[in-house]
């Protein structure tokens, strides 16, 4: 059996190393999410948003304070080895253009973007021109509205307006919908409930319906099964009502979880 051993020079230049691992061909800075960067070759250093020569940094290009402290500055030259629990990974490239994205998906983006805290509760926006690396379970696919799609399949959308909520009153006033009412078992499910695009842009789903595990940062709403796959309203919590982390069979998404 013949093993593939790779070194700096044999490394992809910002590209994929398999499905599940993206090399960054470092030559100055990245934004990048904790707990991403499974390896590097070179001279890299990583330093939190607070510290001080990259105050010009982080106010040109990072404006969500409520993940500030989830977040590094990779800077340096080198290459730099991405990945998220065996999930699926890939780049996207930005130009000019607006992205909402699962905040637990987004795993490094370049400088030439601006993050921001998405008005949804659990998304990120990216806006400027620039490359970015997600993941999602499964691959990415991209779609054009009008669409709905299952909240827990959603891992971003482009240039278009953001979704609204959309439920099937058929669905829920049948007899599984009168089940939950009466035992409470059940949930939401994308059989009943939606987001709904319409206009111009592009969607991007991933191709399962269950979400990545994500820590619940910046999230408001409330515990709970009725809340999952609702951007914010799934807040666990725990011993002491303190908000906790999602365990592994919960939360973009998630694109941009997220191909």
């Amino acid at each position: 059996m013949t093993v593939d051993v790779l070194d700096p020079a044999t490394l992809p230049v910002d590209d994929n190393v398999n499905p599940y691992v993206f090399c960054v061909d470092l030559n100055g800075e990245w934004f990048l999410q904790k707990g991403k960067m499974i390896a590097y070759y070179g001279d890299i250093r990583f330093d939190g948003l607070g510290h001080g020569p990259l105050d010009g940094l982080v106010a040109a290009s990072f404006h969500s304070p409520l993940h500030a402290g989830h977040w590094v500055v990779a800077q340096g030259r080198g290459k730099l080895l991405l990945a998220d629990r065996a999930y699926d990974v890939n780049s996207f490239d930005l130009e000019d253009g607006n992205l909402n994205i699962r905040s637990g998906n987004l795993l490094a983006f370049q400088p030439g973007l601006a993050l921001k805290q998405s008005i949804i509760p659990g998304f990120l926006t990216l806006i400027g021109t620039g490359k970015f690396v997600a993941a999602s379970n499964g691959p990415v696919h991209f779609v054009e509205p009008p669409i709905r799609v299952d909240p827990q399949a959603l891992v971003g959308w482009a240039d278009t307006p953001s979704p609204c909520h959309h439920y099937d009153h058929h669905y829920l006033r049948g007899f599984l919908g009168g089940v939950r009412a009466l035992t409470g078992i059940g949930g939401a499910s994308g059989e009943e409930h939606q987001f709904e695009f319409t206009g111009s842009g592009t969607v991007l789903m991933q191709s399962s319906e269950a979400l990545m595990p994500e820590e619940a940062v910046g999230a408001v709403g409330v515990a709970g099964e009725q809340g999952r796959g609702v951007p914010g309203a799934g807040v666990p919590q725990q011993a002491g009502g303190q908000p906790g982390q999602e365990g592994l069979g919960g939360l973009l998404g998630g694109i941009l979880g997220g191909r």
